[in-house]
């Protein structure tokens, strides 16, 4: 019967002189599928989205593949998801900045709103690194040289959340740091690798593998607890500094794409993300898989965009 009504659509359309191509959820996705990643290659935004690729190509027969616009803290990515055609075939990985670029003045055009926004799979929060052999041993004697020493703190972008980590970072220790901002959070650790910066602000997981290696140290993590893949590790808070920041990692497509196409990405996305290959890669790579679907995803937005709101007016 299905077949016999889309018979007559079809028909239909072609005494109308129209196409005949009649999209719906039976023939979605009958194009390959990019996810625009916002940050260079061989951050933890771009390694969490090439994980999920990975995951979600049983879902998608023409193909998924990952691609990276980097520029404007992410707002350049960003913007070009939510422009992109309402069609399906471009995925846009957002993250906190999606709110936060805005109330800085950095954000171009991006506006949540503008998008309709499909789950979330990771999150994770800030950790103080510096090179295996600085000087700085603790987080403390870092804080102390802040102010006479002009540290280089490098961060992902001017208005990103590793900024605003560091930032948050100088008011509960009363410093200020020399913030010097890249095209993600890759650019900035191989910085910090070459001895250009004394300190990062970026997540662990982005980290985590040059600590391991006795590369860089961790001094301390902006978040409530201890990670559990580094519980050695203190928190800012335990060391009496009052700040807890962190980021989260979701995908949405533009505001006017279809519903069976936005409940198609829903489906796949959240089902890639409790996939054993994506959980065991996430473990792998120190980062904490966080699934939330998209009315949580939604009011948490929402949330955040009234936060980053007063927090950024502040500065």
């Amino acid at each position: 019967m299905k077949k016999h009504i889309k018979n007559l659509i079809v028909s239909s359309l072609v005494i109308a002189g129209l196409s005949t191509t009649v999209h719906s959820a039976e023939n979605y996705p009958e194009n390959p599928v990019r996810i625009i990643v916002p940050y260079s290659a061989g951050g933890g935004s771009d390694s969490v989205s090439r994980a999920l690729a990975e995951a979600l190509k049983p879902k998608f027969p023409k193909g998924i593949a990952v691609e990276n616009r980097t520029g404007g803290a992410g707002s350049v990515g960003m913007s070009y998801g939510m422009h992109a055609k309402p069609n399906g075939r471009i995925i846009t990985m957002v993250v906190p900045e999606l709110v936060m670029l805005p109330h800085s003045g950095n954000g171009g055009d991006i506006d949540y709103k503008k998008f309709k926004h499909l789950a979330i799979v990771n999150s994770g929060y800030a950790a103080i690194t510096v090179p295996a052999d600085s000087p700085y041993k603790t987080l403390d004697s870092l804080l102390k040289d802040a102010n006479d020493k002009n540290l280089l703190f490098g961060n992902s972008g001017t208005g990103s959340i590793w900024h605003i980590a560091g930032v948050g970072m100088e008011k509960a220790a009363n410093v200020e740091f020399n913030h010097i901002p890249f095209k993600g959070a890759s650019a900035a650790i191989t910085s910090l690798l070459g001895k250009h910066l004394d300190a990062v602000s970026v997540s662990y997981a982005e980290v985590a593998s040059q600590v391991d290696a006795g590369l860089l140290r961790t001094l301390a993590v902006l978040a409530p607890h201890r990670l559990s893949d580094a519980p050695d590790i203190p928190t800012a808070k335990e060391l009496g500094y009052d700040v807890a920041i962190g980021t989260w990692r979701g995908y949405s497509v533009p505001v006017d794409t279809p519903d069976y196409i936005v409940n198609y990405l829903t489906d796949a996305i959240l089902e890639a993300a409790k996939s054993d290959a994506f959980k065991t890669f996430m473990a792998v790579s120190n980062n904490a898989v966080d699934i939330i679907g998209p009315e949580e995803f939604e009011k948490k937005i929402q949330r955040e965009d009234k936060i980053y709101a007063e927090l950024i007016s502040g500065l």
